[in-house]
């Protein structure tokens, strides 16, 4: 059993995009959908990813926070493919960079299509209270906003937010 600890932040400005050292277009789309996962008939959500040239299968528990279980499995892209015509919800469509900084590497996902104008960076540690270096283009931290998971904005993308809650 894999267990992921993550933190999330909102990006701000462009001064991450130099640094970034190569990035991944990606797609992906959920076999379960956010209600059935926050109204606990489910608990975990069921993910199709296609990165570049490979292609996932996984599963993440849905605990809130920095700490879930998840398992992630490859598949052939072919089965993603037909994968993705069966999930439910929206699309996610986004450009991940890698941008290396103090150390570690931050994945920078700049979404695109009903979720573009979104930026994050995610980053996995080793413990939920491991120090790391903070870059100046790290803005306020969203672990814990539920709104930001990949799975709610397939649901109710960020082009159907309104003001408020983009801040």
């Amino acid at each position: 059993m894999g267990i992921e600890i993550e933190r999330k932040f909102r990006v701000r400005g462009e001064g991450w995009r130099d640094a970034a050292s190569r990035r991944e277009r990606m797609a992906q789309a959920y076999l379960n959908d956010l209600a059935a996962v926050e109204q606990g008939g489910q608990k975990a959500s069921v993910r199709v990813r296609i990165a570049g040239d490979a292609a996932f299968l996984n599963i993440k528990s849905r605990e809130a926070g920095h700490t879930r279980q998840e398992f992630d499995y490859e598949i052939p892209v072919a089965d993603a493919e037909a994968l993705l015509a069966l999930c439910v919800g929206g699309r996610i469509d986004k450009m991940r960079h890698y941008v290396e900084h103090g150390g570690r590497t931050f994945e920078v996902d700049e979404f695109l299509g009903d979720n573009a104008g979104l930026v994050v960076a995610e980053l996995e540690l080793e413990a939920a209270d491991a120090a790391f270096e903070r870059p100046d283009w790290l803005g306020d931290e969203i672990t814990d906003q539920p709104r930001y998971y990949n799975l709610a904005l397939a649901a109710r993308p960020y082009s159907r937010w309104n003001a408020q809650e983009k801040t």
